[in-house]
């Protein structure tokens, strides 16, 4: 019943996404620890606002101190990147986050860290799901939480405070201040209020929040900054003429940006500015990774700078494994996550807004006008994605097409090549691309289509949907 997915171990509430599978999985990472003799310096948990996240942190907690491993939790509602920075930091050979990310609020789920803060790779993760097909059926073994603490063998932590001051000194503060910004943050009724804000209060910005309390339903909407979800920060820039809109989502992972002139900005368009930025402004020299889905204008960029592109699977895991790898600038996906050399190694929707902070300031130009210099030397790309639900049943059907007999409709493009490293992906020789593959997490089929304009990305999409008879 657990499975990892691109992002962790994800399951509805009440399902299976229950107290008995939560300590399942941590007795697992219990298991995986002892095997690997690193269980001195323990694990660390974080939680995020979800229903039941703080009751399984406990519940996880319980089961370390039941396993004699030294077990901390952070003390507060925490983003997913300050898990993984506490990993780092601290030198810890594991930590976990309770939460399902973007997924919708009847979901909860666990992510699992390795040793210097990186997500769980495919190798661990498949170690962990075969030590907890090994133990399903056993007792696992507590200790209750109050008794854990009074003991020693749980302990509270608070590592809010360097998690903000690594960022704040990460980025360039005095440029943000000269700058006098007003800028509007948008939680999502998430965990990312309290760091970013405090950076940004810091640096001297005119900062307003929406969206704060928490909402274990999240205002009744999903917790993924896109385009619609974002509708109400868009209207606020506008109406109070924003420098920039900032949003996180669910976990504080992941970002979504709506510019000066209330536009929502494509995450493909944040990594593009700044990967720009980083080369042009901030002199740096290396690559850029980013996973299959994700905009080729990042290519375009490397090229013009004499840099290489490399793209990987979906998963950031890959992201962050390539940039060890290849000592690469940055690295993302079409989703909104991201991550820049010098900083943990995944996603913080955090550390990035900062930087487009940054960069607004250093360059003295708006969003907008800082697209049109990038257009302006690698001309427009446009990206069109859709999720495609499907009844199960019908997936063995999509497969045998895609995958197994590797049929394709005839498109107005000519092909250039066809990749099944992770879905079925179609290169054209005019430069765009398109790919279907299945969600890690949900049952959908994900189309990602880019082309020169929206229309044709659009085009070549619905051509492909109704090829495989999705609707």
């Amino acid at each position: 019943m657990i499975h990892f997915g691109t992002g962790g171990w994800r399951a509805i509430i009440g399902d299976d996404f229950t107290k008995a599978n939560v300590q399942l999985l941590t007795a697992a990472v219990a298991k995986k620890m002892k095997k690997d003799g690193k269980t001195e310096k323990g694990i660390v948990i974080g939680y995020d606002r979800r229903f039941l996240s703080k009751e399984s942190a406990r519940w996880a907690a319980e089961v370390f101190a039941g396993q004699g491993i030294p077990c901390m939790v952070i003390h507060r509602e925490a983003p997913t990147p300050l898990v993984m920075f506490t990993v780092k930091e601290y030198g810890l050979p594991a930590g976990m986050a309770i939460t399902a990310s973007h997924n919708p609020a009847i979901y909860n789920g666990v992510k699992v860290f390795m040793e210097g803060g990186r997500d769980a790779d495919e190798r661990l993760t498949g170690e962990l799901e075969t030590i907890i097909k090994d133990m399903e059926g056993s007792a696992v073994g507590t200790v209750p939480f109050e008794e854990g603490v009074r003991d020693g063998k749980i302990h509270w932590i608070d590592p809010m405070n360097e998690y903000i001051d690594s960022i704040i000194k990460a980025v360039n503060m005095e440029a943000i201040r000269r700058r006098d910004l007003k800028i509007v943050l948008d939680p999502m009724y998430g965990v990312s209020k309290t760091a970013l804000q405090t950076i940004l209060i810091t640096a001297r910005c005119d900062v307003d929040v929406i969206h704060e309390r928490h909402d274990a339903l999240f205002g009744g909407r999903l917790p993924a900054p896109n385009r619609e979800t974002l509708a109400g920060l868009s209207i606020y820039v506008k109406e109070h003429h924003c420098d920039i809109g900032i949003a996180t989502d669910g976990d504080a992972d992941r970002l979504g940006v709506i510019d000066d002139r209330g536009d929502f900005l494509h995450p493909n368009k944040i990594l593009v500015l700044l990967y720009y930025y980083l080369l042009k402004y901030r002199e740096w020299h290396g690559a850029a990774v980013r996973n299959i889905a994700t905009t080729h204008m990042l290519d375009l960029i490397a090229d013009d700078f004499g840099e290489k592109c490399y793209e990987v699977p979906v998963g950031f895991k890959y992201v962050s494994a390539k940039m060890l790898e290849t000592n690469a600038v940055i690295g993302g996906e079409s989703s909104g996550g991201l991550t820049v050399r010098g900083h943990i190694h995944g996603k913080d929707g955090i550390y990035a807004a900062s930087l487009l902070v940054e960069m607004l300031s250093v360059t003295g130009k708006s969003l907008s006008q800082l697209y049109a210099e990038i257009v302006s030397r690698y001309g427009t790309w446009e990206m069109d994605e859709f999720n495609y639900r499907f009844n199960p049943k019908d997936k063995g059907r999509i497969t045998k097409m895609l995958l197994e007999d590797k049929l394709l409709p005839k498109f107005p493009i000519d092909v250039q090549r066809v990749s099944y490293l992770d879905g079925c992906k179609v290169y054209f020789q005019n430069g765009g691309w398109i790919i279907a593959r299945f969600s890690g997490t949900e049952p959908l089929l994900r189309i990602f289509c880019e082309m020169p304009t929206l229309k044709e990305a659009q085009q070549i999409r619905n051509i492909l949907g109704e090829f495989l008879s999705l609707s």
